[in-house]
């Protein structure tokens, strides 16, 4: 297994290219099973992630071939038993969204109940609930959901009680191909529900309203292939950034929507980075103290979950107490106590953190709890005195492409190591 060696101290100064978004590619991929022509997507990243889904696709009868110049290329052109085992999609949550297309081309489907993440529960009651009302069988049994629709999907009006990322894509690759229109209301906006509606759109389909809290749905009879280009990770912008301004220094994250990181500009200008925003580009520049900011974690277009852990590695170096309040995830604290190893002053309350500083930060050995939580490490790593080594980096390799790389190039002093050689 391997191992992230981070010696800190270093400002950053340089050019950090965004990839494509995860959480768009992913939902991106699951589409690919609602048609029989080829649906090529660019700008995918090269993740972990990306890897376990084509895997799950291919056994499920797609066409998976990676192409030069990060594009991707599936083609669901006929499909083999709609049947999703535990071993492919306990791998990460995402996989699940396999469910709803099967249904909507095949008229059934057996999928293993989803894993991923260790950061509380969540359930795919909602996505179920969206399924049945467009018409599916459903039953549970055995960690498996078996689902049946012989004469095909309807249109249905879908409120959903609380607004979730997942269950809102899950209804649109659903809806579709079902019979009349659907409208779904209290929807997520998250920029990555606009992309997947403008990929289905680009193959055919009739959406309107995503990115609002409505979307409405003309069901077609066929989708077509299409050529997509994958949003750019505002995830991944969000956590250079943040690197960038415990550091110290001046970094240019090249190919961004600024649009998609309102709130963490917001935040990190009162926090006294200098930010600029530019058409597809966005300079982060630090050279003076810090300055205490709370933040409270919301849907779209609020501060993301996903990069929680990354603002409390930030706060660490700020003046004052800052109070970071987690509405999303519950158990999503988790690198709090490694943070701490690193001389980090934490305070967990129920779904808040209080973080006083600034503290001078010591390299340590540390752990990697979750995906996100990883690169919170790797940013307060890059802000301490003295080498930390970040163990069980597979999470971080779900989510980040060529991590070492990117802050190699502006600076950092970050390598790769297997724990056999160390």
């Amino acid at each position: 297994m391997d191992q992230i060696v981070i010696r800190g101290g270093r400002p950053l100064q340089g050019v950090i290219p965004i990839s494509g978004a995860k959480n768009s590619a992913l939902k991106l991929m699951a589409a690919a099973l609602l048609t029989d022509g080829p649906l090529v997507l660019s700008r995918m990243p090269r993740l972990a992630d990306v890897r376990f889904l084509g895997q799950l696709l291919a056994r499920l009868g797609v066409e998976v071939e990676e192409q030069a110049g990060a594009r991707l290329r599936l083609h669901a052109r006929d499909l083999n038993e709609p049947f999703a085992p535990y071993d492919l999609v306990r791998k990460m949550r995402a996989s699940f969204n396999v469910l709803g297309p099967l249904i909507a081309r095949q008229g059934r489907a057996r999928v293993s109940l989803p894993g991923g993440c260790a950061i509380g529960a969540r359930p795919v009651n909602l996505h179920l609930m969206a399924l049945e009302a467009l018409g599916a069988e459903i039953e549970l049994s055995e960690g498996y959901v078996n689902a049946r629709a012989p004469k095909g999907l309807t249109g249905a009006h879908i409120v959903f009680p609380m607004v979730s990322v997942g269950a809102t894509e899950h209804a649109m690759l659903a809806a579709v191909l079902a019979r009349g229109q659907s409208v779904l209301e209290h929807c997520a906006r998250e920029p990555e529900i606009a992309d997947l509606a403008g990929c289905l759109n680009a193959m055919g389909a009739k959406i309107t309203g995503a990115g609002t809290d409505t979307i409405t749905i003309e069901g077609v009879e066929r989708l077509n292939g299409a050529d997509w280009t994958v949003t750019p990770d505002r995830i991944e912008t969000g956590t250079y950034a943040i690197a960038a301004a415990a550091a110290g220094g001046r970094v240019r994250l090249e190919g961004v929507v600024p649009d998609h990181n309102h709130a963490l500009w917001d935040l990190l200008g009162r926090a006294g980075v200098e930010i600029a925003l530019g058409a597809d580009h966005v300079d982060i520049a630090r050279s003076g103290p810090l300055r205490a900011v709370d933040m409270q974690t919301e849907p779209f277009p609020g501060f993301p979950t996903d990069v929680q852990a990354q603002y409390m590695a930030l706060m660490t170096q700020a003046d004052g107490a800052s109070v970071i309040r987690e509405t999303i995830f519950e158990n999503r604290f988790m690198h709090a106590p490694e943070l701490a190893r690193l001389g980090a002053r934490i305070d967990v309350r129920g779904n808040e953190a209080i973080v006083r500083g600034p503290v001078k930060l010591k390299g340590a050995q540390v752990m990697a709890t979750d995906l996100r939580a990883s690169v919170s490490l790797v940013i307060a790593a890059l802000a301490a005195e003295g080498e930390t080594v970040v163990s069980r980096i597979y999470h971080l390799d779900r989510g980040f492409e060529r991590l070492e790389d990117k802050l190699s190039a502006c600076g950092a002093d970050i390598a790769r190591r297997s724990e056999e050689t160390a």
